[in-house]
């Protein structure tokens, strides 16, 4: 199983170009799709949730044409927005049950066993009678979780899920994304590099609109490996070295600002090596620094790291 995506463009009326020739093979397991707010990664989420149309290219599911086929595609999708509205004033066992029988569920009692299964899959049938007004962020994105389960999904689409969680939160949310299963295809949908680390087995990284990178993360940071040296400046030094050097990332440690610098030998003595990982992989393919692996190409970038929530 396999979702195949070529050429996809969307242009909005407002003239700003969300996606440009996106390229992407998708296999079973969890993908990570990577890059900054405003990047394209909703619209492409979107796009493939069968919400929008692209204005060119195909994305298809096992050979099921997603713009021409919408219905047998929402059939096997499960989809967690990045907005996931819901009723406060509704239990989470009504609400769920609701979408069941949405999704076609008419037998009541097999529907009752599926409801209280994926509430147990969740860790929320002790408060399967709360109402979801009463929620912390964290439970509501588990209960998106369990709609977005609904039905047994082939294909689930899960956009910046852990946003905004604490970081109990978030490890409980990496546990339950890690047992959906390897035989569904599950994107995910970030700009928290620590997501893909923990999750994912294939990445992407998009910028733009375009994507700028595809691999393996293993892979993707054994390849830069011995190429990334560290070094704390003062903070009015930093557009100095940026002139110097090709700096990657920058970040306050501890009240001083440490940056990470790709070369391929030690910049001079100041610079220490560091081990290199896959926030280094995502500033350098972001930088333009995979050209040669990328599918695409992107202007350099002047970023400061995004730390993980």
């Amino acid at each position: 199983m396999e979702l195949r995506i070529q050429h996809l463009s969307k242009k909005y009326a407002n003239g700003v170009q969300a996606l440009n020739d996106i390229n992407l093979t998708i296999p079973a397991g969890m993908f990570g799709l990577l890059g900054p707010n405003g990047a394209g990664k909703s619209t492409l989420m979107r796009t493939l949730a069968t919400l929008q149309d692209a204005n060119s290219g195909t994305a298809t599911l096992d050979k099921i044409d997603i713009r021409e086929n919408k219905d047998q595609i929402r059939r096997v999708l499960g989809y967690l927005p990045q907005d996931f509205g819901l009723y406060p004033k509704v239990s989470a066992y009504d609400l769920l049950d609701h979408f069941a029988l949405l999704k076609g569920l008419d037998n009541r009692k097999q529907r009752k066993e599926v409801v209280e299964a994926l509430l147990h899959q969740t860790n929320l049938y002790k408060d399967r009678n709360k109402h979801l007004g009463g929620y912390s962020g964290g439970m509501r994105q588990r209960f998106g979780i369990a709609q977005a389960l609904l039905g047994d999904p082939r294909l689930i689409i899960v956009d910046e899920p852990t946003a905004g969680l604490d970081p109990e939160e978030r490890v409980r949310f990496h546990n339950l994304l890690s047992d959906i299963g390897s035989e569904k295809i599950v994107i995910l949908s970030t700009h928290i590099v620590e997501d893909v680390s923990d999750l994912c087995n294939h990445m992407a990284v998009i910028n733009q609109g375009s994507v700028v990178l595809t691999g393996q993360p293993l892979p993707l940071i054994e390849q830069i490996q011995g190429k990334i040296w560290k070094r704390f400046i003062e903070k009015p030094e930093l557009a100095n070295y940026r002139q110097q050097h090709q700096v990657i990332s920058s970040r306050l440690t501890s009240g001083r600002t440490l940056i990470h610098v790709y070369a391929d030998s030690q910049p001079d003595s100041g610079y220490a090596p560091v081990s290199a990982n896959l926030e280094d992989v995502y500033f350098a393919a972001m930088a333009g620094l995979f050209s040669a692996q990328s599918t695409a190409k992107t202007p350099s970038a002047d970023l400061t790291a995004v730390p993980a929530a």
